[in-house]
């Protein structure tokens, strides 16, 4: 089945050459534009096969979180085109990691990275890493790594509770830093718990049929 909600932007004739020459069907992307931060208005390819975050929401979670994202570590689970990810690189994020599971779907990860820093590589420590894999065994080997994230995004298939299972693995696993804003997108079907382990819900947002759960550690949130 094929989800889209976003208004596709068109195919010029140079992004169509820049398709050919990565060996990706026209029919299998849409180009969506980043709509902040220092590639704002730059495309990017969406994966026709995958629901996307759309726009409103994407823009909403920022006005949330802030626009800067300077010196965060950034990891996007469920990762799909790695949008949000591609967002957060775009508002000066230190580290984005994206895991995705699906090969087509990292490819185009690997493409959209490609497309936005081959024209304009960060020269300020910049990094970031694509994970082809499980976005729940990769949250425990991060934790055997030691690896800790300021902010983690997810935005798993809807219909399969992926959401509260991976709320529960986070809420299990040692890979948030102290002030870590753990968000995620879900459908009106999952109902997400207040409370998960040390992650309490602060703040949930609606937009259409689509919610965002927004959770941090108890112990930093002030009373």
């Amino acid at each position: 089945m094929i989800f889209w909600v976003e208004t596709p932007a068109r195919f010029t004739r140079g992004a169509i050459s820049h398709l050919s020459k990565l060996k990706i069907l026209k029919k299998e992307v849409l180009i969506v534009k980043i709509i902040g931060g220092k590639y704002k208005g730059r495309n990017f390819y969406m994966p026709a096969s995958v629901r996307p975050t759309q726009n409103i929401t994407r823009k909403a979670l920022f006005d949330i979180l802030g626009q800067d994202m300077d010196g965060i570590e950034f990891l996007e689970l469920f990762a799909g085109s790695g949008a949000v990810g591609l967002e957060a690189m775009s508002r000066g994020a230190k580290k984005v990691i994206f895991v995705e599971h699906d090969p087509k779907c990292a490819d185009v990860i690997t493409q959209n990275l490609q497309l936005l820093l081959g024209a304009s590589p960060r020269d300020d420590g910049f990094s970031y890493e694509l994970v082809e894999g499980d976005s729940f065994a990769h949250i425990k080997m991060f934790a055997r790594q030691k690896k800790k994230f300021d902010l983690i995004f997810l935005d798993p298939p809807y219909g399969l509770e992926l959401g509260k299972k991976a709320l529960k693995t986070l809420g299990a696993y040692d890979i948030l830093h102290p002030n870590c804003v753990v968000v995620i997108e879900h459908g009106a079907d999952e109902i997400l718990p207040k409370i998960e382990g040390n992650l309490l819900r602060f703040e949930q947002r609606k937009y259409g049929k689509t919610f965002l759960s927004i959770y941090k550690q108890q112990e930093n949130l002030i009373p």
